[in-house]
């Protein structure tokens, strides 16, 4: 009995949280990233105190946002991957449908990508559980580099994610997450053995933060319409900087 009379309060709720968190999503495309509960509240027909029965304040609200933003980013980077590998893709090809899969999701939603790879709004600190939100974004990335021959351009980043994974267990977790073939005899990016971590684990890490460094890079001046006057497209650059990060770590 008591299951069914908090059932329809339930839905209610997550309703009328889904329709704040629209109203919001609205305002901060419309406001350059500017977000007032009262703004959202008289919208919705709200008193500002009815609102807070929802979202404690300001910061409550947009850490939800920030939080769909990357597991909606993270979906479709899974779905990518997976279509990927289903059409028997090569390492090198499933590097590019992963880029293109990363800037299609920030194009459809700027406003969101800005939210997660920007500074939303001064002064806000994202929650500590946005961290692992932002490696399932990444994640797919780190079994193509596992399968990679790190060259002498990307030799010093390797050891120095050798050196991380070293410092950091939850780091070597992340990588066995989604690339649990990255194991072996431990050795350096100069080939030496050394405690400090297994080479396609670092080789892995190493890779998938140089990719993420050149697609924030690059998609993030394409959203902010930074290329309007430029002859190339968004899809062109991104795809020569994938070709270069390709060569560098030797995939196929």
């Amino acid at each position: 009995m008591e299951r069914t009379q908090q059932g329809p309060r339930a839905r209610y709720r997550e309703q009328t949280r889904a329709e704040i968190k629209d109203v919001a999503l609205r305002q901060l495309a419309e406001g350059g990233g500017a977000l007032a509960l009262t703004r959202i509240a008289k919208e919705m027909g709200l008193s500002g105190p009815a609102l807070y029965r929802y979202f404690a304040n300001r910061d409550d609200l947009l850490n939800a946002l920030i939080r769909d933003a990357y597991d909606d980013a993270a979906t479709a980077m899974a779905r990518a991957a997976a279509r990927s590998t289903r059409d028997a893709h090569g390492t090198r090809a499933r590097l590019h449908d992963l880029a293109e899969a990363y800037r299609a999701w920030a194009i459809a939603e700027p406003h969101r990508y800005l939210l997660i790879q920007g500074a939303p709004v001064p002064g806000h600190v994202a929650p500590a559980d946005t961290l692992e939100r932002a490696r399932a974004v990444l994640g797919p990335f780190l079994p193509l580099f596992a399968a990679g021959e790190p060259g002498a351009a990307v030799a010093t980043t390797v050891d120095e994610m050798t050196a991380w994974l070293a410092a950091d267990a939850s780091v070597g977790a992340w990588v066995a997450r989604y690339a649990p073939e990255a194991t072996g005899a431990p050795s350096s990016a100069d080939g030496t053995t050394t405690a400090a971590g297994d080479v396609r684990a670092a080789s892995a890490l190493a890779g998938a933060v140089l990719a993420w460094a050149q697609l924030h890079g690059s998609v993030s001046l394409e959203v902010a319409g930074q290329f309007a006057g430029m002859a190339h497209q968004g899809a062109t650059l991104l795809g020569a900087q994938m070709e270069l990060l390709a060569d560098a770590f030797g995939l196929e």
